[in-house]
């Protein structure tokens, strides 16, 4: 049975998402502020955070950096009233899974953790904590990355990226799959922003090392 952690100071909201998600055959426990969701990420065990950005004490995009930067890999959902471009951008690339604004559904809210919890899972079965491939070195425990002596600092979103590619390495991914597994559903299939991540690979790994297949997508060199 999953646990997930339910950070938000609004009773009524916390309330209401409790009894939802018991409904539905999960755990739960409610945190009320920063610190005390902090401790309980850590203590407690839990296989899932839904997080609000308006904590008090501190602000939940520094909960998300903290909790990333201690080492924390279970899957974070942001559940908040900012729908600002700007804050759902940070969250993200901050280490978010995902990115849920209120008011929302429940029945939406519930896939999402369905699917965030489904896919965590499945990677959590893999042996691999190093992945290599020619000169590149990739942690997946530490989130570092090294191209020969060199230690390359990623953010979240590039980190995933690079490591899509070095699982399928001298594979073609189309923009749609590195659409659907970096980014998940929440961009337009049109947008270019697989496009532009890759560019910020190449300037820090070489641009010798994705290469462009025309009409088609992106293949890591091996």
């Amino acid at each position: 049975m999953n646990r997930i952690l339910i950070a938000e100071d609004e009773p009524r909201i916390a309330s209401f998402l409790e009894k939802g998600l018991r409904a539905h055959g999960f755990t739960t426990a409610i945190a009320t502020n920063a610190v005390e969701a902090m401790d309980m990420v850590f203590s407690d065990g839990f296989d899932l955070l839904l997080l609000d950005l308006g904590l008090p004490l501190k602000d939940g995009l520094t909960v998300l950096e903290e909790l990333r930067g201690q080492g924390a890999d279970l899957p974070i959902i942001i559940l908040t009233a900012r729908d600002n471009i700007n804050d759902k951008v940070a969250g993200l690339e901050g280490g978010a899974d995902d990115y849920v604004t209120k008011p929302f559904r429940f029945e939406e809210l519930l896939a999402r953790i369905r699917l965030r919890l489904r896919t965590h899972q499945t990677n959590s079965v893999r042996p691999e904590t190093v992945l290599k491939i020619g000169r590149i070195v990739l942690n997946l425990r530490t989130r570092k990355v090294r191209v020969g002596q060199i230690e390359i600092d990623l953010p979240a979103r590039e980190f995933t990226l690079l490591e899509v590619f070095m699982r399928h390495p001298g594979q073609v991914m189309t923009r749609e799959q590195l659409l659907d597994r970096v980014w998940g559903y929440d961009y337009d299939p049109g947008s270019n922003i697989v496009d532009v991540y890759v560019g910020y690979l190449r300037k820090k790994l070489g641009n010798e090392t994705i290469e462009t297949v025309r009409s088609v997508g992106y293949r890591l060199r091996t």
